[in-house]
């Protein structure tokens, strides 16, 4: 007779192993606020190089097991961006289920930053969708496992994220067509949120045409103002005949229904998880779409929070050094005729690998 009694932190991680985006993550934290109605998961993915750091998303997921996905493929995700990018730093990440514009609040903020506390510092959080730099504020407020917020010498992390991303348009334009100019290049942006909308003023100011596409309509009315740029259904934009495709919006855009309609040569965006699956990266690389993963390009946000202590321009210079990473994986891709996120992800374990002994 078995006279274990299973403990809910057993049940948890019997249920999680069969999870299919499980990748063996260390820790993962399930806290109800019941105050507020709202649920907290936060997964710590692996902290080899250091401390978990990534993002805390606040936002109304249509499900838990939605919420549960994300958070888990996001946190892998952040190991292998923190690798990648040089990082001390192990990957993690947090989501809230919770409407951002009906129910965040600075108590809502508090009870999650408890939370983040509780963890005493194997999870460090910064911003991401449905969080500003002055929620940061507030986190810090009541714990020091946060970075960003208003308050730090390098301050917004968003527009080091769409540097990123513009320099790496322009390393996979020089990669495939050996021409990094933008101007006169049509992109299509779908999202245009902070990042998407300082990458689409970047692309503007370089002379791009500019595609774009957004759930809020008045978002997207701005940019036909602002930089004379066409709409198009959100649905419909992967399929625009642009130079360049960049989804700046949330993952798995790329998926069995649409990875056979991307128009433009080159995918380069800010979202993270951009593939629904692994196999995606190969299918794009069959109809020989250079694929810069998401995780590589975007990593300009987190090297600055990772980097909060240095002043603007040195982690400019580090932002700027994506790049060259890219130009690596690129290279390295067309090489040994595979798909560049399998090489993205080779590179990362070979670091984590390389760290563990």
């Amino acid at each position: 007779m078995n006279t274990h009694a299973m403990t809910m932190e057993d049940f948890r991680q019997e249920f999680l192993a069969d999870h299919p985006d499980f990748d063996n993550h260390e820790q993962v934290v399930f806290r109800r606020l019941p105050e507020f109605g709202v649920d907290v998961i936060i997964a710590i993915h692996n902290t080899v190089l250091g401390p978990a750091l990534g993002g805390a998303r606040l936002w109304k997921y249509p499900t838990k097991a939605a919420a549960l996905t994300d958070v888990l493929r996001l946190s892998s995700g952040m190991t292998c961006k923190n690798a990648l990018a040089g990082l001390e730093f192990g990957g993690g990440k947090a989501v809230v289920i919770a409407d951002p514009q009906r129910d965040k609040s600075p108590a809502l903020l508090r009870a999650f930053a408890r939370t983040v506390n509780d963890l005493e510092g194997r999870y460090i959080s910064g911003e991401d969708v449905g969080l500003t730099p002055p929620d940061m504020d507030i986190l810090a407020e009541v714990t020091p496992y946060v970075r960003g917020g208003t308050k730090g010498p390098a301050g917004d992390p968003s527009p080091f994220t769409a540097l990123g991303v513009f320099e790496g348009m322009k390393e996979a334009r020089r990669f495939k067509f050996d021409d990094e100019r933008i101007a006169g290049l049509t992109v299509s942006i779908q999202g245009l949120g902070n990042v998407g909308w300082r990458v689409a003023e970047m692309l503007h100011e370089a002379g791009a045409k500019l595609v774009v596409s957004d759930i809020r309509g008045d978002r997207v009315k701005e940019a036909e103002t602002a930089f004379g740029a066409t709409a198009v259904d959100p649905e419909k934009s992967h399929r625009v005949e642009a130079d360049i495709y960049a989804p700046c919006a949330l993952g798995a855009i790329i998926n069995d229904e649409t990875v056979d309609e991307i128009a433009a040569p080159i995918v380069a965006g800010s979202a993270n998880n951009q593939l629904a699956a692994s196999y995606h990266g190969q299918l794009l690389a069959e109809r020989d779409i250079l694929f810069a993963p998401d995780y590589v390009l975007n990593a300009g946000g987190v090297i600055c929070l990772a980097r909060q202590d240095e002043t603007g321009p040195e982690i400019e210079s580090r932002v700027r050094s994506i790049a060259r990473t890219l130009r690596k994986i690129f290279e390295t891709a067309a090489r040994e005729n595979l798909p560049t996120s399998m090489v993205a992800g080779q590179m990362a374990r070979s670091r984590l690998k390389h760290r563990a002994g």
